[in-house]
């Protein structure tokens, strides 16, 4: 009992680096600001769900919902006003929140939260204390419950003939926001999307737990794929933006949360991101948009001249602004040709064109 209740203790200290790093694949992560009693929920969650999974007779994950965040959940609403009730599925009618889950199921359960997230966040959010603190609560809450409809036992049996080492990396594609190729096929297992035609020509091994079908690193004939070429050969940028759009999703009312070093590059994604609502948990999409950056070329100039333009200025002053930024001598000329490499859909003067989230 001692020796729990020291663990207990050591657990509590512990910052969500060292956590990360001791919990491995079995981390789930806390935002910060997350609500205390919810934050102290999800520890104790994710230091007992190893052996839970939405498969599992014994270990059903949703019993553990049920045990350890259920109560916090409803201990924190009832300290809030009852207008927040509005924005978590289920609450206010007597349901709780494992009850809703085994309702709808762990992937339309996070689609609705966040969803009421993105409205809360629009209509009602003021930046106040309260309000940050429910936002991060239900973030964390909503990648809770992310993981758990990912979770399988060790060896997933969910369709007969079908024996999978659930612990392989389960994920996104390197590149982008895709699911790898061993993520989209598990992910088809579990819902019993696979026959036995598939099964028996799959090379189930061979699925790559790194990269979707568009980057796989060879084609079926055995040739290189020049697009997993070119994404390798940008990953750095690919990182660079998939960071500095998390960050401004994860700050969206201040300018420079992009954090590029450069005020007018992060006015890009400021501008660009302002009002569409959408969230650092929303990965797949962040990391899809910044695919698309990488592939289109926009570079940082490019970011500069359409907030510029944005801003009213035409393309001589445009040129001469840029030059006085330490950049090359540019012309009206060069602006002009700039900006006409641009996909519409980066254009900040045309939303309605923007990537859909």
């Amino acid at each position: 009992m001692m020796g729990a209740y020291l663990l207990s203790i050591m657990v509590d200290m512990e910052s969500e680096e060292d956590a990360q790093k001791r919990l491995g694949p079995y981390y789930i992560a806390i935002w910060q600001g997350c609500a205390p009693g919810v934050s102290q929920a999800i520890r104790d969650f994710r230091e007992r769900w190893k052996p839970y999974s939405i498969s599992s007779r014994r270990y059903p994950i949703w019993r553990l919902i049920h045990e350890v965040v259920d109560p916090a959940v409803s201990a924190y609403l009832a300290t809030l006003p009852a207008r927040y009730s509005g924005y978590v599925p289920g609450a206010g009618t007597g349901i709780g929140f494992s009850a809703i889950i085994r309702l709808v199921g762990f992937d339309a359960m996070v689609r609705v939260q966040r969803q009421l997230l993105r409205q809360f966040i629009k209509t009602e959010d003021k930046q106040t204390a309260r309000d940050q603190r429910f936002v991060a609560a239900f973030e964390s809450l909503i990648d809770l419950v992310s993981d758990c409809g990912r979770k399988r036992p060790k060896t997933s049996t969910a369709v007969r003939g079908v024996s999978l080492n659930a612990e392989r990396k389960h994920g996104f594609c390197d590149f982008c926001g895709n699911l790898s190729e061993f993520s989209a096929f598990m992910a088809n297992v579990a819902e019993e999307k696979v026959n036995d035609v598939e099964l028996e020509n799959r090379k189930k091994l061979e699925l790559s737990h790194q990269y979707c079908n568009r980057h796989r690193p060879k084609l079926p004939n055995g040739e290189w794929n020049p697009v997993y070429r070119q994404a390798k050969r940008s990953l750095s940028q690919f990182e660079v933006e998939v960071a500095r759009l998390s960050r401004q999703c994860a700050r969206p009312s201040s300018p420079q949360a992009a954090a590029s070093g450069d005020p007018l590059v992060d006015s890009y994604y400021y501008r660009y991101l302002l009002h569409k609502g959408v969230q650092p948990a929303d990965k797949a999409a962040l990391r899809n948009l910044a695919r698309l950056m990488v592939d289109k070329k926009l570079s940082d100039t490019k970011k500069k001249m359409l907030v510029l333009l944005h801003s009213g200025f035409n393309q001589s002053v445009i040129a001469s602004k840029l030059q006085g930024h330490g950049q090359k001598p540019l012309t009206r000329q060069a602006v002009s040709k700039a900006l006409a490499s641009i996909s519409e859909v980066f254009d900040l003067r045309k939303p309605n064109r923007h990537f859909v989230f």
